[in-house]
């Protein structure tokens, strides 16, 4: 049997692309997911960046529960234990975290569950594999750009990477960083921007992730 952790693997890389997002409003976190839902996303984290993620999460996690059960719902931005353990409670499919701590890595391999750190430099990259990363988020994208990965990525054979920060809806963007070796990339406010999240522009950003979709399959 496959387990849940190769599962979401899977699903992160078939979509190529892992949206993220925080947004304080509950009513806003559920309307978004639910379009994200509506353009194919299957696989979606959540970020935990204010007072309201746990809460949030947990209501985002009723809907998943009732409406899209065949939606993977992570938490991101986990630095410490405390934070692991009380989105694991509330029911979390993976965490993603932007910096290695070997403690988080620790309590989600415990339990058998896909935890995706941030890194920035090889040594960061190689402390994330000593504590079995199966996949590194490379963190701030923006900052290192696909060079990075290029440089890089013959150094770790095999280890899959996936940028944040920085990667744009655009075919150039995304075949450059497809190119350098990155197996899927993480879309945050390039995506879902400030303006979609504050107007409610669920339509224009219907159409952005279906757009995002397509033109990360022809980037692959």
């Amino acid at each position: 049997m496959i387990s849940n952790k190769h599962k979401i693997l899977d699903a992160i890389l078939d979509q190529g692309m892992l949206p993220l997002f925080y947004q304080d409003s509950e009513k806003g976190s559920v309307e978004i997911l639910r379009t994200l839902y509506k353009a194919g996303v299957r696989v979606f984290e959540y970020t935990n960046r204010g007072k309201s993620a746990l809460p949030n999460f947990r209501k985002l996690k009723e809907v998943r529960d009732a409406e899209m059960p065949d939606l993977y719902l992570g938490i991101g931005t986990i630095k410490t234990p405390a934070d692991a353990h009380a989105f694991i409670e509330a029911g979390t499919d993976f965490i993603v975290a932007p910096i290695v701590n070997p403690a988080v890595a620790e309590i989600a391999n415990k339990i058998g569950m896909l935890w995706i750190p941030g890194c920035m430099t090889p040594t960061e990259i190689s402390i994330a594999q000593e504590h079995k990363a199966m996949l590194i988020k490379i963190f701030p994208a923006n900052i290192l750009g696909p060079e990075f990965i290029s440089s890089i990525k013959d150094l770790f054979a095999g280890q899959l990477f996936m940028p944040t920060g920085g990667v744009e809806i655009n075919s150039d963007n995304l075949k450059n960083w497809f190119k350098s070796g990155v197996c899927a990339v993480g879309m945050g406010s390039k995506l879902i921007s400030k303006e979609v999240m504050s107007k409610g522009l669920y339509d224009e950003l219907l159409d952005n992730t279906k757009r995002a979709l397509d033109l990360i399959q022809q980037s692959k």
